[in-house]
């Protein structure tokens, strides 16, 4: 299986997990944890999109030439003090709840479990392609 099949499945994953999180979150928390799970998780969903675009390229044939290892570990930290910013902001200015934003963030977490279990249902079935 290669990187582009599963990172098309993660992406939808990650989605469905937070619509299925947003739902129950509307149903049964208030609109401020609600709010902080759908934050969390466009967060979350976005910081592994730019993570994913820029190993890609740093590991293409094209990408070779133009990335140094520097330049990977550079970007790779400013994105996460962009990302340690953006929960900064959101959690201590009170725009979400830091409960609700927590199991937002936990989005891509639940869609990796999903894939391993998937992969492993496949696996003992006898599918693993």
């Amino acid at each position: 299986m290669d990187w582009k099949t599963i990172y098309e499945g993660f992406k939808i994953r990650n989605w469905a997990v937070l619509f299925v999180l947003s739902v129950i979150g509307y149903g049964f928390m208030s609109h401020s944890r609600t709010l902080g799970i759908i934050l969390g998780g466009i967060v979350v969903i976005a910081n592994f999109n730019i993570f994913q675009h820029t190993i890609c390229h740093a590991f293409s044939s094209a990408g070779t030439e133009s990335f140094t290892k520097v330049l990977i570990i550079v970007k790779y930290y400013l994105r996460l003090l962009a990302l340690a910013v953006i929960i900064f902001i959101l959690v201590t200015k009170d725009l979400v709840d830091p409960v609700g934003f927590a199991i937002g963030l936990s989005t891509m977490v639940i869609s990796i479990v999903l894939f391993g279990i998937s992969r492993a249902c496949k696996m003992r079935i006898g599918g693993a392609t």
